[in-house]
């Protein structure tokens, strides 16, 4: 039998919407097996004057993703950004986030490659590629008449580029074959492009609807990239799980979102690299979301982001209304519950996975949290800095 260690008396965040609390969690082959006090253990740890927290969950990364240089990116040996990544990886890992979806770009190997141990990083869930129409965000075709394409299109991942509903069914029957563990559509342009762009709608209903349908024919959800009012409504509108980004919501679809329990992953760190004025935009829309009900999952879009710095994404959602706790929440036990992950972690509860993050000085406010991190541990086992008896 694995020895138990006893993580004693640290300020514990749970993620059930209980407040934090002072209390020992024991684990043991790679679980929690008892939350309590006075715990008794093989191994203890002393965490007084620490907070403890489940392992975060990003539910929107880039982890093929190094740079925005488009050129860059096309005179780079595939191999070497494939190397890129799993320091990318690494980077994720060691600032807490233990389980993340990739929106674009990785691969089933890579997820394999992951649950295999072969490369550390968080547990993850692939989309593989971007479902997206002629000229559209997953479009990178150029006015000297060819495309220059973020990432390599190979047997694993198909381009994504599909128009009219038998197309569309088709390339979504590819992504599920190719492993996709979630479908990703876009409805708009990107935040980076012109505004204009950015705001017009991408897709029509009939096609949207064949992306839904296929998905839950196979018993995944959709994600949908969306900056556009127009692209949102009809996104939420087909039934699609998430709406990414958000940026420019209606007040009819947030209303709808609420309704149909249509979760929001804001990313709101990367329209900073956009303009102060969109980013402000951003956060009126995630805060109007915010008010009305709609669930809220923290995303950071590393790639467009820092790897390694997926957690300022918490203060960001405070800046957007949501309070410190409900930040915490939308950063675990909320990206379980998107991923459909809530029954295995998320949560700091016995038979859950191990999952857990060592802060200094508690787990408030959550602005400087991830300059207060300490050591994280996944499914039991540390994985990055030092538990507080092991420091020098």
């Amino acid at each position: 039998m694995a020895d138990r260690l006893v993580l004693r008396g640290g300020l514990v965040f749970d993620g059930t919407g209980a407040e934090p609390a002072v209390l020992d969690v024991a684990v043991a082959d790679g679980l929690i097996v008892e939350v309590g006090t006075d715990l008794a253990g093989d191994r203890t740890v002393e965490l007084a004057g620490h907070g403890l927290l489940p392992g975060f969950v990003d539910c929107h990364v880039h982890v093929m993703v190094s740079t925005l240089d488009l050129a860059a990116t096309a005179t780079t040996a595939p191999s070497y950004r494939l190397l890129q990544a799993t320091r990318n990886l690494r980077r994720t890992l060691a600032a807490g986030v233990t389980t993340a979806r990739d929106a674009d770009g990785a691969d089933a190997g890579l997820r394999q490659a992951l649950a295999d141990g072969l490369v550390a990083g968080p547990r993850l869930q692939v989309a593989i590629a971007m479902l997206s129409q002629t000229g559209g965000r997953g479009d990178h075709w150029l006015p000297a008449g060819f495309a220059l394409p973020a990432f390599d299109v190979h047997a694993g991942r198909p381009d994504g580029i599909a128009d009219g509903p038998d197309e569309v069914r088709r390339m979504a029957r590819r992504l599920i074959r190719a492993g996709a563990d979630v479908l990703k559509v876009a409805v708009s342009g990107s935040a980076l492009g012109p505004a204009g762009n950015r705001s017009r709608g991408q897709y029509r209903a009939d096609e949207l609807a064949e992306v839904v349908a296929e998905a839950r024919a196979a018993g995944l959800g959709v994600m949908a990239h969306s900056h556009s009012a127009a692209g949102a409504a009809l996104a939420v509108a087909a039934g699609v799980r998430s709406i990414e980004h958000g940026s420019e919501l209606d007040q009819a679809t947030i209303a709808s979102m609420a309704e149909r329990g249509t979760w929001l992953v804001p990313t709101l760190q990367a329209s900073r690299t956009v303009s102060a004025e969109f980013a402000e935009q951003h956060r009126d829309s995630v805060r109007r979301a915010h008010r009305a009900g709609v669930r809220i999952a923290m995303g950071s879009d590393s790639g467009v982001t820092l790897h390694g710095a997926n957690l300022a994404e918490l203060a960001a959602l405070t800046e957007a209304g949501l309070s410190d706790l409900q930040a915490l929440a939308a950063g675990t036990s909320a990206g379980a519950e998107l991923l459909g992950l809530a029954a295995e972690l998320g949560t700091v509860e016995a038979g859950k996975r191990a999952d857990l993050v060592v802060v200094r000085d508690g787990p408030l406010p959550v602005a400087g949290l991830p300059d207060r991190l300490v050591a994280v541990l996944q499914a039991g086992r540390l994985v990055a800095g030092r538990l507080p008896q092991d420091a020098p």
